[in-house]
């Protein structure tokens, strides 16, 4: 039928493949019309299995109680996959709890997918039924492990022999083929090419029928992901809305994944895509600063908007959305180091604080915990939130190259915000003459942390600059 495929077959927990999960996994791997290799294992799902689907199955809680967990049995199905395409009956069930299971363990599972329900109605068009019972029921097989993982594999190759001897195999290999040209499942009503999408980083931004994109996203692979969004079998209920409102994308190359990074979050600011949420928000900031009094009532105040800059002589604690989420968080930094929220200035009166009527205070607030000390142990708790001040005296290039295609650029910083990206000399004169003032933006200081302090892919090649002319 195909020259490498697995036949596989599921059993689990329920019918949703991202809340549900797998009880048990059969697989046998056929290799040039030659069955090579057969696999099956129950596992433990880490969650109870309700009583209808033990009574369909046969496989309960006590069964699976000393199973192997899906992680431990991953590489095994890894290696039977290699090179093989995904063969099940009802192909879209299978597959997608094979990528959210995969998906947990941080695996982008990429498979090519074969369905036999899909191959019955094409070899035996005259019939209505081509569920694995009608199936069954129509070519006289027999099986004693019906809902069993590898009873049910057994039953789709009977059936595969079956029809290979009637029908012939040139007729079931090209039925296979076509079937599987389709595979990936994309709209019909995408206008844009998918094949004309390049590799390597960049963004892509996804277009309804109006001119304000729906969704912008970023790869460093940039036609596998935009392919993965139309794999509706796995996907939760927003992204197959996504897929079916897409009629055409746009893609912007960049030299490395920071490029896509920085680029993603600018345009969601600017474009405001109705499906991007985390991004999409903009202003709103705070922090908190301390008193250097600790008489202070209150002893941090909340800084807001511009006023938002991490400084070395005015040390900020925390960015915060909002103010709602600020005081959150310092409410919790109190119940959980006794802090009084009467001094913090989250609770009004005067006097002994409720907290510390409840032992939840040390008394900073009534004269039982000296307030040097109280303010002391606040900042302790406060240390670990404190944004850092820029580590370089000037601003920075953080240059990126893509081999690939040759394109290179630097991305210039200072004080944490993204002036520009540049990609020649003259560009990066330009911007670095330029008088822009600094805004800081909390998406851009939590991406330089991470691949500009730590490395995230790789050490970064930094270019200290000079000549930078910038607003106060």
């Amino acid at each position: 039928m195909l020259p490498s495929y697995l036949l596989l077959d599921l059993e689990t927990t329920g019918g949703n493949p991202v809340t549900d999960h797998i009880t048990e996994i059969a697989a046998v791997r056929i290799d040039e019309g030659r069955e090579v290799a057969r696999w099956g294992t129950l596992i433990n799902p880490g969650v109870p299995i309700p009583g209808f689907i033990a009574a369909l199955t046969g496989i309960d809680n006590a069964l699976v109680r000393d199973a192997p967990r899906f992680e431990a049995v991953a590489p095994r199905l890894l290696e039977l996959l290699d090179g093989a395409v995904l063969v099940a009956h009802n192909a879209r069930f299978d597959h997608g709890f094979l990528k959210n299971a995969f998906q947990r363990m941080q695996i982008d599972l990429r498979v090519r997918t074969l369905c036999t329900v899909r191959l019955s109605r094409r070899l035996y068009p005259q019939h209505r039924s081509h569920g694995l019972d009608a199936i069954i029921q129509r070519h006289g097989l027999h099986t004693l492990a019906r809902h069993r993982a590898m009873g049910d594999v057994d039953m789709v190759l009977a059936w595969l022999q079956q029809a290979r001897q009637t029908l012939g195999e040139a007729a079931l290999q090209q039925a296979a083929a076509e079937l599987l040209q389709g595979s990936t499942s994309l709209p019909p009503h995408l206008e844009t090419a998918l094949s004309d999408i390049p590799h390597g980083p960049g963004v892509y931004l996804f277009y309804g029928e109006g001119q304000q994109p729906l969704y912008v996203g970023k790869s460093v692979q940039l036609r596998a992901r935009v392919l993965s969004h139309f794999q509706g079998d796995h996907a939760a209920g927003r992204e197959m809305r996504l897929a079916q409102e897409t009629r055409r994308v746009e893609v912007r190359r960049t030299a490395g994944e920071l490029g896509a990074l920085l680029l993603e979050s600018r345009l969601v600011k600017e474009l405001q895509p109705v499906h991007n949420r985390r991004l999409r928000r903009t202003g709103g900031l705070c922090s908190w600063k301390l008193s250097e009094d600790p008489a202070a009532e209150p002893l941090v105040q909340l800084v807001q908007g511009d006023a938002v800059q991490p400084r070395v002589s005015e040390p900020l604690f925390g960015v915060f959305r909002s103010r709602r989420l600020a005081e959150e968080a310092l409410s919790g930094l109190a119940a959980q180091d006794g802090l009084c929220l009467r001094l913090l200035g989250l609770e009004s009166g005067r006097g002994r604080c409720f907290a510390s009527q409840l032992g939840r205070c040390r008394g900073a607030c009534w004269g039982q915990e000296p307030l040097a000390r109280h303010r002391l142990r606040l900042a302790q708790a406060l240390a670990a939130l404190r944004l850092q001040a820029w580590p370089f005296a000037g601003p920075v290039g953080v240059r990126e190259h893509d081999a690939a295609t040759g394109r290179s650029e630097i991305h210039v910083f200072d004080q944490w915000c993204h002036l520009a990206t540049v990609r020649d000399e003259a560009e990066l004169a330009d911007a670095l003459q330029a008088r822009r003032p600094l805004a800081f933006d909390l998406d851009t200081y939590k991406l330089l942390q991470q691949h500009l302090l730590r490395g995230a892919s790789g050490a970064p090649e930094l270019i200290p600059l000079k000549g930078a002319a910038r607003s106060p």
